[in-house]
């Protein structure tokens, strides 16, 4: 089941925007309840990824993404992602989230999310996201324009580019 009450608390924590930049990190923090577990006892795989939009959805808030969403009737959707599992999160531990946008291209946006329990990360993902509307994907520069915040464009990190480069290697549909 989708954690609504948790991303609610979220977003009335994060409801307006406060200065955060664009390419400034969110943080924040959880505990990893029961329903959290997968059969082994540790914070399910799957569960991660919902998870991560515990830390997405305020950080636009924060730097003003919903507004602009709701004015011009945009939505947002994931158009992929790369994800690694490194430690172990059980129940009732406490986490540290970041998130943070690490640059965009002409139809993406590139998001870097991160858990932390201590000072060791215990998974990391990579986020392609985009913003749609009637014409369909928005141009993030568009995005950033009716955000109304002015920020050039980052270099996208060779790593980021390296998965950019290698996700257009796969094919698509793919071979049954």
């Amino acid at each position: 089941m989708y954690p609504v009450v948790r991303i609610l608390k979220e977003m009335l924590l994060h409801r307006k925007p406060d200065g955060l930049g664009v390419l400034d990190t969110h943080v924040s923090h959880h505990i990893c309840w029961p329903w959290d577990l997968d059969l082994w006892g540790e914070l399910n795989n799957g569960r991660t990824l919902t998870l991560y939009d515990l830390g997405r959805v305020p950080m636009g808030n924060r730097i003003g993404l919903t507004r602009a969403l709701m004015k011009h009737r945009w939505g947002i959707v994931v158009a992929g992602a790369s994800v690694r599992y490194r430690k172990r999160v059980t129940i009732f531990q406490r986490f540290e989230m970041r998130t943070r946008v690490v640059g965009w291209d002409a139809r993406f946006v590139y998001i870097e999310q991160s858990m932390w329990r201590g000072g060791d990360c215990t998974s990391h993902i990579l986020i392609r996201g985009a913003v749609t509307g009637r014409r369909g994907v928005v141009p993030p520069d568009e995005v950033i324009e009716a955000i109304g915040v002015t920020v050039d464009r980052p270099d996208l990190p060779r790593w980021v580019q390296a998965w950019i480069d290698a996700d257009h290697e796969r094919p698509w549909p793919p071979q049954s």
